[in-house]
């Protein structure tokens, strides 16, 4: 068998999140069915990092296995030719057997983007939280400090998250902003529990609204529980930026820059 993996953009605007129980509205089930045609056989595919309805991808990363030789040209064009227009593959690579996109990852970064104008943008409403009123970025990239390191992110955490610990780290945090109206948020962790991203930068807007002061973000930290936490941010602003792997793996991200 021989174990591919390959780097994934898409839009998640009209998808149900990268796995749905509704026919159609998954980006797991697009894909498999693509490249299961390539392949000539079944293929099931693994992801770095399920990414929620309407949440966007720079550079997913899945694997799959098959005794199929394709050139990865082939791989490529084939592939990308049964997707739909809002998803794409973006490269392929022959990676060891011990390869896993989900538990070889070593961290994963999120983009979140706010446009913050008073005028809505009609071309980029699926792709940005469009935020009326002024933010303050110093306090929000401030506040932000205080989730440094690996702490117990309960307070984060949706409902119906199902992962057994609430622990991570985060390894880098920063808020700044680009152009006139764009906010960035980044932020890079070993992994994230569901829905974090989204309610921390819930929590970072109240704080720039100037509706919270820095130091109640360490409060809702140490308080472990999501009642105390801010509203949960719109998914149409989040991208899953990029994933790093150890280097023997040699799967780099490349072309970061232009995003």
């Amino acid at each position: 068998m021989i174990k591919l993996a390959l780097g994934v953009e898409y839009d998640g605007s009209k998808y149900y999140g990268w796995e749905s129980q509704i026919k159609g509205y998954s980006i797991k089930e697009k894909l498999e069915s693509a490249i299961s045609k390539i392949a000539n056989h079944k293929i099931s595919v693994i992801c770095a990092g399920r990414t929620d309805s309407g949440v966007h991808a720079y550079n997913q990363v899945i694997h799959f296995e098959t005794y199929t030789y394709r050139k990865d040209f082939t791989w490529l064009i084939g592939v990308n030719s049964l997707l739909p227009k809002d998803i794409s593959i973006k490269w392929i690579k022959n990676v060891l057997q011990d390869f896993h996109a989900r538990y070889s990852a070593i961290s994963r970064s999120y983009r979140y983007i706010i446009y913050n104008n008073f005028i809505r943008s009609s071309l980029l409403r699926n792709r940005v939280n469009n935020i009326f009123f002024n933010l303050n970025v110093k306090k929000m990239n401030r506040a932000s400090k205080f989730l440094l390191g690996e702490n117990d992110f309960s307070s984060f955490r949706a409902s119906k998250c199902q992962s057994y610990s609430s622990w991570r780290n985060i390894f880098k945090i920063k808020v700044y902003k680009r152009n006139d109206f764009f906010i960035i948020i980044d932020i890079t962790a070993n992994s994230f529990l569901y829905k974090m991203v989204r309610n921390i930068v819930g929590c970072l807007i109240e704080i720039g609204r100037n509706k919270k002061n820095e130091l109640w973000l360490l409060k809702v930290l140490h308080l472990k529980n999501r009642i105390f936490s801010g509203p949960t941010a719109l998914a149409n602003g989040l991208y899953l930026l990029s994933v790093e792997y150890p280097k023997r793996f040699k799967i780099f991200n490349r072309n970061l820059n232009y995003f």
